[in-house]
C-alpha cells in the first residue's frame, strides 16, 4: 500500500524542487550567501530522497513501517513548500511596495527595514527542514533503498467525453429487464411498502444498473415523476426531502425553513403522483428511515415505487424491500467487451494477438468488477507497447488484499500511472464527502489556489485546470452525474476510498456525527460539514497550525478562526454567520481563495488589499455589503471577483483597470460620482463568462462607452441595466450604440433602457442564443431578430411602445434562404400593454418561420386582438393569460400541441378550427388543458380528447350542464370549479383510468352516473361547496377500490355514504361542514382509516365534547379537529383506544378548555393546539396545572405555531405529519427572474 503513498509523495517532491529553482526564489536570494547555501543543501537533500522513490514503490509493499517514514517526509516537504511560498510572497511584496511608493528613497528605506529581519527569521526554518530531510535521507540507507528511475512513462490522455454512457454497459440486459418488471408490476400481495433493492459489492455496477432502469423509456412512460438521490453513508431525511422537492419542480425547497414546511411542500409536490424514487448507495438500517419511505409512498399515487441500491442485504431487509435483486459479477465475455471499449482506440483488440492475450489475463485479475475493468482499460488506452502491458499484468499490486482498506488493486494501478501533476489534484478531492457533486470550474479554482496547476505560456491556469479535470474524467476518476441532476461529476465510493488512503492524515473530512477522522498537527486540508459545536471546531483548528484548506459546507455554526492559522491558501465560509471580517485577515499572506458568500457584514477591511496572492474572491449574496475596499486595485493576482446579489453596492473601487489578470467580474456598477471607477476602467479588463453592468444612466458621455466591450471575445453572457425608466433619453441610445459587444456573445439582456430604438449591432451577433428585452418602454419597433440564426430563447417584456409586430421583426429575408427564427425554441411575450396586432409575412412564408418553436407564452397583453402565426409545426406548449381582448384562437396549425393553458381571457370563446371536417382529431393530441376565468369560453364537446390526461376548468363553460366522462378515455386528473350550471357527471362506457376528481363551487351539481362511478384507479375524490348535493356515488366500495382520500367540504345536504360503506383501502378523510352526515353511523365503516380531519362551524349548537358517540377507528395515526365552535372538552373514552395515533391537531376550537381525563395514549408524539382557549394555552405554556399533566408525556407540543416541548431529533427527522393531497399546480409556467439566463421553464 505504501506504493500509492510514495507515488503521491513524488508529486510533492516535484513541486518543491520546481519552486526552489523558480525565478522569484532565485532572484530574491541572490547575494545572500548563507541563505543561498542552505537552499542548495536543501535541493541536494530533496534529490537524494527523490532518487530512491521508485525502489521504495516496490520494497515498501512488504515493510509496513515505511508508512511512518513516508508521512514524516510528506510533512517535511509541506514545510519546505511553505518556506518557499514565504520567500516568493516576500519577493512579490517587495516588488509591489516599490511600485506603490512615490520615491526611490522610501523604497530603499522600506526594503532595508523589513528584509534583514526576514532573512534572519527564515534561515533557522530552512536549517530545521534541512536537518529533517538529511535525517530521513540517512534512514533510507538503513532501509536498503536503491537508486532507481522515477516515474516511468506516462500514459496518453483520452478525450474528456469517455465517461460512462448507456452504450458503455455490457452484460446487464437480463438484470435490467428483471428490475423494470418489478417496477412496472402491480403489487398483487397488497404490500404497501413498494421498495425494491439492488444488492451487490462495491464496484459491481449497482448504480449503473439503476441508471439504465431509470432512463428506460417504459419506465419514463409509466411514472408521472422520477427522482434520483444519492444517499451514501449518512441517510439525512431533510436532504432527501429537499432533493425530492427540487426535482419534482412544482416548487423549490430553496427558501423553505423548518422540517414542517419541508414536509408540507414535499406532499404538495408529490401530490398523489405515481413516482419512482431511486435512493442510491444506502447504508442505513434505522427503522425511522423505513417509516419515512412509507410516508413518501402514501403521498404518491398507487403504483409508486422506491428503488434502493446497497452493498448490504441487511439494509434491504430494514427497508422492508421485496426479495432483493442480487447483482453478480460480469460474465467473462462481457468483461472483455467492456475492457475493449475502454482500452483500445477503436474499441477492438484485433491489432496485436500478444496484447490481446495479456489483456485477457489482466481482465481475469479484475474479477468481474466493471469499475476495475474500466479503470485498467482507461489506463492502457491506446498503449501499443507490449512491455508496458506486461508490467501492468505482473505488478505486485494485484496481490494486495482489500481487507481493511477497500482499495481495489486495479484502482491502485490506475493511480500509480497517473501523471505526477494529476496526483495531487486527485488526492485533494479526498476531503469532499462521498457522493459530493463536483463542479468543474469550482474545483479548478481550488486546485489553482493550492498551486497544483502548472504554468503555461499558451494556456490560462484555468484552462490548464480544466484539462487536468478532463484527464481525470477520461480515466474514470470522475463520472458525470445522471442526466436527471445534470449538475456535475461524482467519484465512485471506491475511488474516494483510494483518494483518502493517498492523502492519509493530511486530509480530514469532518462530518456531523462522525468522530473517526481526527484533526492533528499534520492536517493540511480540512472540510467541515453539518451542525457542529462552535467550541470544538476552534479547539480542533488550533491543532492544525499549518492548515492550507478550510472548507465549511452545510449548517456549520458561527466560526472564529484561530489567529495561529496563517498558512491558509483556501478559506471558504459560505453562508456562515459572519458579521465582520477582522483586519488581521491580511496576515493570511498565502491566501489565494476566499469565499464568504452570504455573509452579513457591510464592509470588507481595507487590509484585505494586502493579500497580494489572492486569486479568487467570492462575495455573492452579501446583501448588506455597500462598498468594496478602495485599494482593491492592489490585488494584482486577482482573477475572479463574484459580487452577484449585492444590490447595495453603488460604485466600483478606483483603478479597477489595473487588475490585469481579472477574468471573472460578475457585476460592474457605473458610479454617479468621481469616487469610483468609470466605465473606461472596464474596457481595460479582459473578462470572460458573465457580466452585468448596472446604472448605465450614469455614463456622462457616449465617448466613454466606445469600444468598451467589443474586444471581449471570451465574454459569453451580458446584461445591460439602467435604473427604472423616468423618461425618454436620447443619450442612452448613443451609449448603447457604443457598447457593442463581440460577435461571440451567446446571451444578451437589456433592462430599463430608455432610448427610442435598439442598436443596429444586435443583428450582427451571429452567436447569440438567448436574448431578453425587458422594460424598454420607449422603443416602438423591434430589431430584426429573425435573422439571428442561432437564437434559441427570446423574451420580450414590458415594451409599452410596441403597438404592432410587423415583418421587420423577422428581418429582411427577401434575398435570403435563411428561415427566420429557424432555431427559436422558446418565445415569451409579456407585459406589452399597447400591443394590438401581430402582422405576419403571409401564409406562403410563415411555413418557414418559427419552424422549431416548442413553447409560446403570451402574458398580460390586454390589447392584443390579432391572430397568432399561421403555422407552428413544432409547438408543444401554448400559454395565453390576461389578454382581455383576444376573441379567437386558431390552433388548427399547431399539429403537435400537447399542452394548452388559457387564463383570464374574458372575450375568448375558445378555439377556432379553420377546416372543421379536416381537423376533428386535432385536439386529440392534447395532454394538458387548463381554462381559467374565461367567461365566454366553452369546451368543444364535439371534439376528440383521446390523449387528454389533465383537465382543469375554472369559472368557464357556463353552458355545460352534464360532463361526458366517456369523451376523455385517458383522463387521469379532472378538476372543475365554478361551473355554475353543471348538474351531473355522465358515464356510459367502460371503466375510466382517472385517478383524481375534484368538483368545487358547482352550486347546481346534484348527481353522479347512474349505477355508480366506474373508476377503479381513482385515489383522490374531492367535493367542495356543492350545496345541494345529497347523495354520494353508488357502490363506492366496489367501483372505487383504489380510493384513498375523500374530501367533503361544505356539502351540507349530504346525509350519508352508500349503505355498503366506503372502499376498504380508504386511508384519509376530510369532512368539514357535515351537520346532517354526523348524525349517521358512517364512522363504523372506516375500520382502516389512518388520517381524519373533521369539523363544522355549524356544530357549535350541540357538540361540546369530542368524540362523543363517534367511535374513532383504532388505526388512526393522524387526527385533526377543526372549527367546532362550542367544543369544550375531549373525552377520555374516545382517545385511549387510539393505540396508533401519532399526531393530533386541534385548530380553531376557541372554547376548548379540557384535555382527556387520563391523558393521551402513549403512542402520541406530536400535539398541535392553535387558536383555542386562552387559559388552556397559558397553562400549557407554563407547564403547570392539571391540563399540563395530562399532556406532559407527549414529546413534541406546539401552541400557536411555537414549540413548548420538543424532541429535537424526532422533530427534524421523524415527524409523521400529513397534509391535504392536492391537484396539479398548473398555473406558473414561467418564473421571470433577473435576466433571460435565469429563466426557469416548467
Amino acid at each position: 500500500m505504501a506504493e500509492v503513498g510514495v507515488a503521491f509523495l513524488s508529486a510533492i517532491l516535484g513541486v518543491v524542487f520546481d519552486k526552489m529553482v523558480s525565478p522569484e526564489v532565485v532572484d530574491f536570494m541572490q547575494g545572500r550567501k548563507l541563505t543561498e547555501g542552505l537552499l542548495r543543501k536543501l535541493k541536494t537533500a530533496v534529490l537524494s530522497v527523490n532518487v530512491v522513490l521508485e525502489d521504495a514503490e516496490e520494497k515498501q509493499l512488504t515493510k509496513p513501517f515505511v508508512r511512518d517514514w513516508i508521512d514524516e517526509l510528506k510533512d517535511t516537504l509541506y514545510e519546505a513548500e511553505d518556506i518557499l511560498d514565504e520567500i516568493a510572497t516576500k519577493a512579490l511584496r517587495r516588488k509591489l511596495d516599490a511600485e506603490f511608493q512615490t520615491t526611490a528613497g522610501k523604497v530603499r528605506n522600506s526594503v532595508s527595514v523589513f528584509l534583514n529581519p526576514f532573512i534572519h527569521r527564515l534561515e533557522p526554518k530552512i536549517q530545521e527542514v534541512l536537518d529533517r530531510l538529511e535525517h530521513l535521507a540517512k534512514q533510507k540507507d538503513f532501509m536498503g533503498l536503491q537508486v532507481g528511475v522515477l516515474g516511468g512513462k506516462q500514459y496518453p490522455e483520452r478525450l474528456s467525453d469517455s465517461f460512462v454512457r448507456e452504450s458503455d454497459t455490457f452484460g446487464r440486459d437480463e438484470e435490467k429487464k428483471k428490475v423494470i418488471d418489478l417496477l412496472l408490476s402491480s403489487d398483487a400481495s397488497g404490500n404497501e411498502m413498494c421498495v425494491i433493492a439492488i444488492v451487490g459489492m462495491g464496484g459491481i455496477g449497482k448504480t449503473t444498473l439503476a441508471q439504465l432502469v431509470y432512463n428506460d423509456s417504459s419506465v419514463e412512460q409509466h411514472f408521472n415523476l422520477k427522482i434520483w438521490f444519492c444517499v451514501s453513508e449518512e441517510f439525512v431525511v431533510l436532504n432527501v426531502m429537499k432533493s425530492i422537492i427540487d426535482q419534482s419542480a412544482t416548487s423549490s425547497a430553496g427558501d423553505t425553513k423548518g422540517p414542517e414546511n419541508l414536509r408540507e411542500r414535499l406532499q404538495k409536490n408529490l401530490n398523489g403522483k405515481k413516482f419512482l424514487l431511486v435512493l442510491d448507495d444506502v447504508w442505513s438500517e434505522k427503522p425511522i428511515h423505513h417509516e419515512f419511505l412509507g410516508q413518501l409512498l402514501q403521498y404518491g399515487a398507487q403504483g409508486s415505487k422506491i428503488l434502493v441500491t446497497t452493498r448490504n442485504e441487511s439494509v434491504a431487509l430494514a427497508m422492508h424491500a421485496i426479495p432483493p435483486h442480487y447483482l453478480n459479477h460480469l460474465p467473462n465475455n462481457d468483461c472483455w467487451s467492456l475492457f475493449e471499449k475502454h482500452a483500445f482506440r477503436d474499441g477492438s483488440s484485433n491489432a496485436d494477438p500478444k496484447i490481446k492475450e495479456i489483456g485477457t489475463q489482466i481482465v481475469k485479475k479484475c474479477k468481474g468488477l466493471p469499475l476495475a475493468i474500466k479503470a485498467i482499460g482507461d489506463l492502457l488506452w491506446s498503449e501499443s507497447n507490449v512491455e508496458r502491458w506486461t508490467n501492468i499484468l505482473k505488478s505486485n499490486l494485484w496481490d494486495l488484499p482489500m481487507e481493511g482498506t477497500n482499495i481495489l488493486p486495479a484502482l491502485m494501478l490506475s493511480y500509480k500511472y497517473l501523471p505526477s501533476y494529476l496526483k495531487r489534484c486527485f488526492a485533494y478531492c479526498s476531503i469532499f464527502p462521498k457522493d459530493h457533486i463536483f463542479e468543474k470550474d469550482q474545483l479548478v479554482l481550488l486546485w489553482m489556489a493550492e498551486g497544483f496547476l502548472q504554468q503555461s505560456k499558451i494556456e490560462t491556469m484555468e484552462d490548464v485546470g480544466k484539462r487536468y479535470f478532463d484527464a481525470l474524467v477520461s480515466r474514470s476518476i470522475f463520472q458525470q452525474t445522471s442526466r436527471v441532476t445534470n449538475s456535475g461529476f461524482v467519484m465512485h465510493d471506491l475511488v474516494n476510498d483510494l483518494a483518502n488512503f493517498v492523502t492519509g492524515q493530511f486530509g480530514v473530512t469532518h462530518l456531523v456525527g462522525d468522530s473517526s477522522n481526527e484533526i492533528g498537527k499534520r492536517t493540511r486540508y480540512l472540510l467541515f460539514s453539518g451542525i457542529l459545536n462552535n467550541f470544538r471546531i476552534e479547539e480542533d483548528l488550533f491543532k492544525a497550525k499549518q492548515l492550507r484548506t478550510f472548507l465549511a459546507l452545510g449548517l456549520v455554526r458561527k466560526i472564529k478562526m484561530p489567529r495561529t492559522i496563517l498558512c491558509l491558501r483556501v478559506l471558504s465560509l459560505i453562508g456562515q454567520e459572519i458579521t465582520k471580517l477582522p483586519d488581521s485577515i491580511c496576515k493570511m499572506k498565502y491566501l489565494r481563495y476566499l469565499d464568504v458568500s452570504g455573509a452579513t457584514f457591510n464592509r470588507l477591511p481595507n487590509s484585505i488589499c494586502n493579500l497580494c496572492n489572492l486569486q479568487t474572491l467570492k462575495l455573492a449574496g452579501c446583501w448588506n455589503l455597500d462598498r468594496l475596499p478602495r485599494d482593491m486595485w492592489k490585488l494584482i493576482n486577482l482573477r475572479h471577483l463574484q459580487i452577484d446579489q449585492t444590490s447595495k453596492i453603488k460604485e466600483m473601487p478606483i483603478k479597477m483597470g489595473k487588475l490585469n489578470y481579472l477574468q471573472t467580474l460578475s457585476k460592474f456598477v457605473v458610479s454617479k460620482h468621481d469616487s469610483g471607477s468609470s466605465i473606461v476602467e472596464l474596457g481595460k479588463l479582459n473578462l470572460r463568462g458573465k457580466l452585468l453592468i448596472e446604472n448605465l444612466q450614469n455614463i456622462r458621455s457616449t465617448k466613454y462607452a466606445l469600444e468598451i466591450l467589443k474586444g471581449k471575445a471570451y465574454l459569453e453572457e451580458l446584461e445591460l441595466k439602467w435604473n427604472a425608466p423616468i423618461g425618454i433619453s436620447e443619450s442612452q441610445s448613443g451609449v448603447l450604440q457604443n457598447l457593442q459587444p463581440h460577435q461571440n456573445l451567446k446571451s444578451l439582456s437589456f433592462r430599463n433602457y430608455c432610448g427610442r430604438s435598439f442598436p443596429n449591432w444586435i443583428g450582427g451577433l451571429t452567436s447569440l442564443s438567448k436574448l431578453a428585452l425587458i422594460d424598454c418602454n420607449y422603443c416602438s419597433a423591434l430589431p430584426p431578430l429573425g435573422q439571428l440564426s442561432l437564437l434559441n430563447q427570446l423574451l420580450i417584456g414590458g415594451l409599452d411602445g410596441v403597438v404592432t409586430m410587423g415583418p421587420e421583426f423577422s428581418g429582411n429575408i427577401s434575398n435570403s434562404s435563411m428561415r427566420p427564427f429557424g432555431r427559436l425554441k422558446i418565445l415569451i411575450l409579456a407585459n406589452i400593454s399597447n400591443w394590438e396586432n401581430w402582422v405576419h409575412l403571409g401564409e406562403e412564408n410563415e411555413v418557414e418561420t418559427f419552424s422549431q418553436l416548442k413553447g409560446l407564452y403570451i402574458q398580460k397583453c390586454p390589447k392584443l386582438r390579432g391572430r397568432l402565426p399561421v403555422y407552428l409545426p413544432s409547438l408543444d406548449k401554448l400559454v395565453i393569460s390576461d389578454c382581455e381582448h383576444l376573441e379567437s384562437l386558431s390552433i388548427d396549425s399547431f399539429p403537435v400541441l400537447t399542452s394548452m393553458k388559457i387564463i383570464r381571457c374574458d372575450n375568448l370563446e375558445f378555439v377556432a378550427l379553420a377546416k372543421q371536417d379536416e381537423h376533428d382529431g386535432l385536439l386529440s393530441k392534447l395532454k394538458i388543458l387548463l381554462i381559467d376565468d374565461c367567461k365566454k369560453c366553452e369546451l368543444p364537446m364535439h371534439q376528440q380528447f383521446s390523449s387528454l390526461e389533465v383537465l382543469f376548468l375554472k369559472d368557464c363553460c357556463d353552458s355545460l350542464t352534464s360532463f361526458p366522462l366517456d369523451l376523455f378515455p385517458n383522463l387521469k386528473s379532472f378538476q372543475i370549479e365554478g361551473c355554475r350550471n353543471l348538474q351531473s357527471l355522465e358515464q356510459h362506457g367502460g371503466d375510466l383510468v382517472i385517478s383524481k376528481i375534484g368538483i368545487w363551487r358547482c352550486p347546481n351539481f346534484v348527481s353522479f352516473p347512474k349505477g355508480g362511478l366506474r373508476a377503479p384507479n381513482l385515489a383522490l375524490f374531492s367535493l367542495k361547496n356543492c350545496e345541494i348535493l345529497r347523495l354520494m356515488p353508488d357502490k363506492m366500495h366496489l367501483l372505487l377500490p383504489s380510493l384513498r382520500y375523500l374530501k367533503l367540504v361544505n356539502c351540507p345536504e349530504v346525509e350519508s355514504f352508500p349503505e355498503e360503506g366506503l372502499p376498504s383501502n380508504m386511508k384519509k378523510i376530510k369532512i368539514l361542514t357535515f351537520k346532517k352526515l354526523i348524525a349517521n353511523p358512517w364512522m363504523e365503516t372506516l375500520s382502516r382509516i389512518e388520517w381524519l380531519k373533521i369539523g363544522d362551524y355549524e356544530l357549535e349548537d350541540h357538540v361540546e365534547s369530542f368524540p362523543g358517540e363517534l367511535l374513532l377507528p383504532t388505526t388512526l395515526t393522524y387526527l385533526c379537529i377543526k372549527s367546532i365552535g362550542n367544543l369544550k372538552s375531549l373525552d377520555k373514552e374516545g382517545f385511549q383506544h387510539l393505540t396508533s395515533l401519532v399526531q393530533l391537531d386541534i385548530i380553531d376550537c376557541r372554547k376548548l378548555r379540557y384535555m382527556p381525563e387520563e391523558g393521551f395514549p402513549a403512542c402520541l408524539r406530536f400535539l398541535e393546539i392553535r387558536n383555542c382557549d386562552r387559559v388552556l394555552k397559558e397553562e400549557l405554556k407554563d407547564k403547570k396545572g392539571e391540563e399540563w399533566l395530562k399532556v406532559a408525556r407527549v414529546s413534541n407540543i406546539t401552541i400557536d405555531g411555537g414549540y413548548i416541548q420538543q424532541d429535537y431529533e424526532e422533530r427534524w427527522s421523524g415527524r409523521y405529519k400529513y397534509h391535504d393531497l392536492k391537484f396539479e399546480l398548473l398555473f406558473y409556467d414561467i418564473k421571470l427572474k433577473r435576466s433571460l439566463y435565469d429563466l426557469e421553464f416548467e
